[in-house]
């Protein structure tokens, strides 16, 4: 079910079901700066949704990366794209503006992101927060999760974002970065990403240590040692078989 009852079209609430996806949401994105379509013209909203990673894969990863991870990666991102790009086509066919987001497309080389953060329209959907790892934090699967995003201009009733942190004290993430790239600050929407995270830190380890896996662009040691995410791998077991 999704994170707020909110009122959605029959047919959008019947395409995430048909495809398997239970956590999904509307993001008000008025007065961001989202990408723009063919026109020129920027979107004022974006549906957001999450596909888990197998858990028993994610676990494994607190002391690096493995292929198995690296492969998990790349499967779950092309799915995500591939959902991306029908959930567009669906809403253009019924007569409104859409465009995906790709998954982890760095677009903007130098500065590390692409054309604009998935987990900006997520907490703004209300479907999690931000944890000191910079990464989006679920109730249900924790932050072992990836994300997708398409924009649009059709009505739709938004979910409240999420405008704070439920890390606590805990500083797991951080202990355990072996680039020291995170800082240790608590998330809270309008935060610079460069206050809670060095990201060309970030980036050199992957690159120096982790290049056999997805040219150097994973590690996911700080997602995998997330208390929260470390719930869900008896929690959602029976899903992974």
């Amino acid at each position: 079910m999704r994170v707020s009852r909110v009122s959605f079209p029959s047919w959008l609430t019947e395409w995430f079901h048909g495809h398997g996806i239970v956590l999904w949401g509307a993001a008000d994105l008025r007065g961001f700066l989202t990408p723009r379509d063919e026109t020129g013209q920027r979107f004022p909203r974006a549906l957001s949704f999450l596909l888990p990673m197998n858990p028993s894969v994610m676990a494994a990863i607190q002391h690096g990366p493995n292929q198995a991870y690296a492969d998990e990666y790349e499967t779950v991102n092309r799915r995500l794209n591939q959902l991306s790009e029908a959930l567009a086509a669906e809403i253009r066919s019924r007569g409104h503006r859409s465009r995906p987001l790709a998954a982890s497309d760095r677009t903007d080389t130098a500065g590390i992101k692409g054309d604009f953060p998935h987990k900006t329209a997520a907490t703004r959907a209300g479907l999690g927060w931000i944890g000191r790892h910079c990464q989006l934090i679920t109730r249900d699967h924790g932050s072992w999760v990836r994300l997708g995003t398409v924009f649009t201009e059709m009505e739709l009733s938004c979910g409240s974002p999420l405008e704070r942190s439920f890390c606590g004290r805990c500083m797991r993430c951080v202990d355990a970065c072996p680039a020291g790239a995170l800082k240790g600050r608590a998330w809270y929407p309008g935060v610079a990403r460069e206050e809670i995270m060095d990201v060309w830190e970030c980036d050199n380890w992957k690159r120096e240590h982790y290049l056999n896996y997805q040219n150097g662009h994973v590690c996911g040691i700080c997602s995998a040692v997330c208390p929260y995410s470390l719930k869900t791998q008896n929690k959602h077991r029976f899903l992974w078989g």
